[in-house]
């Protein structure tokens, strides 16, 4: 495993790091046992990732708290708080108040067996809400980092509908926040210029989710976006092999697989940032890990990879 600093915060965090929500939710979503989601998290630390991202709204913290439990001052938690009441809309206005906020952060050192977290975010901010969060939900997070209840501020994108950043290209703008989590991939690389280059002028973490999604780990869907690009005028049909439209990763990259290069590409584009990797299954983990720590695509091969898609910012790959 791969250690680097993140930004700011002068964390030694592992450059891959464990997410534990997605479709798989440590494989809570495929119906797998409490027993065999810690045993996931604790693969991951055996693997030299002490960086575990989780949420409120995953429902895998309980099972993190119980992993790293004897072993909570070599890992990183990052987790994240809704800023939503429940069955409110995810991109409406109807937003928590800071008390909502406090009682919430509680219930998650709860279930995570802790009296501090890491990193705390705000969870899935769309652009109309950023304001309110700055003025009414900031300042009581600096409380819990005075308290020692957190130990950094974060924020998150809702990527999927906020695919070219707005969001974060706007909180950028204040010198607030010490780690943001942000969409990324080898298709819509707009983070490129719009997070990671803003972020790393102040010195902010950064953390790369939608490394691979559907559209980078199943063919059928694949096909179906690029179709709906080319049809958008937004990519050149005859640049790439229909039946095999990312074939170059491995004939021209080095990449054993379209997963392999997807991780490849976003570990060593985003050299500063964590990419963070969630399943359900401990032996699909380490084929991850292993894509994660892997060396970079050959040069002419993101060289590629840049003039096909380096002006997409539509989508998100899910």
């Amino acid at each position: 495993m791969e250690y680097l600093t993140l930004g700011r915060t002068g964390l030694n965090v592992s450059v891959a790091g464990l997410g534990c929500g997605g479709a798989s939710r440590l494989g809570q979503g495929y119906g797998e046992s409490h027993a065999h989601s810690v045993g996931i998290v604790k693969a991951a630390m055996d693997l030299g990732i002490n960086f575990i991202d989780t949420a409120a709204v995953y429902g895998t913290e309980p099972i993190v708290g119980e992993a790293v439990a004897g072993r909570r001052e070599d890992i990183v938690i990052s987790t994240k708080l809704p800023i939503v009441p429940p069955g409110a809309s995810a991109l409406g206005q109807d937003l928590i108040s800071g008390e909502d906020l406090a009682v919430s952060l509680e219930k998650s050192l709860t279930r995570l067996g802790s009296d501090y977290v890491d990193i705390l975010h705000l969870h899935g901010v769309v652009p109309a809400q950023y304001e309110y969060c700055l003025r009414e939900l900031v300042p009581v997070l600096q409380r819990f980092r005075d308290q020692g209840k957190i130990r950094f501020l974060g924020l998150t994108e809702r990527f999927i509908y906020d695919p070219q950043h707005a969001m974060l290209n706007r909180a950028l703008e204040d010198d607030v926040w010490d780690v943001v989590m942000t969409g990324f991939n080898l298709i819509n690389q707009s983070a490129r210029q719009r997070v990671f280059i803003p972020a790393g002028e102040k010195s902010v973490g950064a953390l790369i989710m939608f490394a691979v999604r559907r559209a980078l780990s199943n063919p059928e869907a694949l096909q179906a976006m690029l179709g709906e690009l080319v049809n958008e005028g937004l990519v050149d049909p005859n640049a790439f092999a229909a039946d095999d439209p990312l074939g170059f990763l491995r004939t021209l990259g080095g990449a054993e697989t379209v997963v392999d290069g997807a991780y490849r590409f976003c570990r060593h584009e985003a050299r500063t940032g964590v990419v963070l990797t969630g399943t359900g299954s401990a032996d699909h983990l380490r084929e991850n890990v292993a894509s994660i720590t892997s060396p970079a695509l050959a040069p002419d091969c993101v060289i590629r990879l840049e003039q096909l898609f380096g002006a997409i910012d539509s989508v998100s790959c899910n």
